[in-house]
């Protein structure tokens, strides 16, 4: 089958297609016919083995996964014969290790049904986004009816699927974003945008009841001081300026100044599961979350994609078509 390799660390370049053995499943895995793949910025600091404090994980001296990707849409396959939830030929979305290749593995506990409403490119996009806003939203946040919430970030991947999350569970939503996003993100329902090209929210008298920081372009001490006195901080900013331990140092920073008071702060790792992934689809078959789409490209340009996303600037997803 055709892949996209990478033999050492680097950027995008380090990237080449290759024809390579296609992945045995055992008893409990699905082998995916893959249709599309997201593009994720771990992605791109896995590609690029950052942060260096990381490389233990990811593999020494070179990634121990040959083929990148995680976020995966297409059509089963084969299954392993413990697996009952699925069968070839279903049409599914989810987490498969490797999903920049033709055919990748993947369990069936990382996996659901593609909603029928999306095409596969859409469905490609919405899993480790989707899941990151939605379990930021609903189970960290406890964002409900009323509750003021502002995105830091709102036209990004996690940031567009937020904002819409946010206003399905009934939240009052502010947007921040450059110029040229404040019409996708007006129309994804935002109530209030501000555009950081102009103005600073930190600076204004609005206090949030929630705070998700995907950019990580503003002080704890900043972000404090807009939220509310019982609220709480979601910061999911993977900067990576500090090439050794990226954003590790301020989200233990973090943790130890909300220690004293009313306020909180919300740290957590994504869990890719059917359940979520379920629920998530019912967000979108019920036309309250669209997955946004900046571009498309074809698995033999990978190394675009991920440059793209690497450069910090995508509208919405990047997704690879295979």
């Amino acid at each position: 089958m055709k892949a996209i390799v990478q033999d050492r660390y680097g950027p995008a370049t380090v990237l080449a297609a290759h024809e390579i053995d296609a992945p045995t499943i055992d008893d409990d895995q699905v082998l995916i016919r893959v249709r599309a793949a997201g593009v994720n910025p771990a992605d791109w600091a896995i590609m690029c083995g950052l942060p260096y404090i990381a490389r233990p994980v990811y593999g020494l001296p070179r990634p121990r996964r040959r083929v990148r990707g995680t976020d995966v849409a297409g059509v089963v396959e084969a299954v392993g014969r413990r697996v009952t939830q699925f069968q070839p030929g279903d049409e599914v979305f989810g987490r498969a290790d490797g999903s920049y290749a033709q055919l990748a593995a993947a369990a069936p506990g990382t996996l659901a049904r593609k909603p029928a409403s999306l095409t596969f490119e859409q469905a490609a996009a919405a899993p480790m986004a989707g899941l990151v806003a939605l379990q930021a939203m609903r189970d960290h946040a406890h964002v409900g009816p009323g509750d003021k919430v502002l995105i830091n970030g709102a036209s990004g991947g996690i940031g567009t699927f937020a904002v819409q999350i946010a206003k399905a569970l009934g939240a009052e939503v502010t947007a921040v974003c450059s110029t040229r996003n404040v019409d996708l993100v007006r129309s994804l329902g935002a109530d209030h945008i501000i555009d950081y090209t102009t103005d600073d929210f930190t600076e204004q008298a609005e206090r949030y009841d929630v705070i998700l920081d995907n950019v990580s372009n503003h002080s704890l001490t900043d972000l404090r001081r807009v939220l509310a006195p019982a609220g709480t901080l979601v910061p999911n900013g993977g900067r990576f300026d500090n090439r050794w331990f990226a954003s590790t140092g301020r989200l233990i920073v973090a943790a130890v100044r909300f220690v004293f008071g009313s306020q909180k702060v919300a740290t957590f790792v994504v869990a890719i599961t059917t359940s979520d992934l379920i629920a998530l689809a019912d967000l979108i078959e019920a036309g309250a979350v669209t997955p946004v789409i900046d571009r498309t490209y074809p698995l033999t340009q990978t190394d675009r994609a991920l440059t793209q996303v690497g450069d910090g600037h995508a509208r919405g997803k990047i997704v690879i078509t295979v």
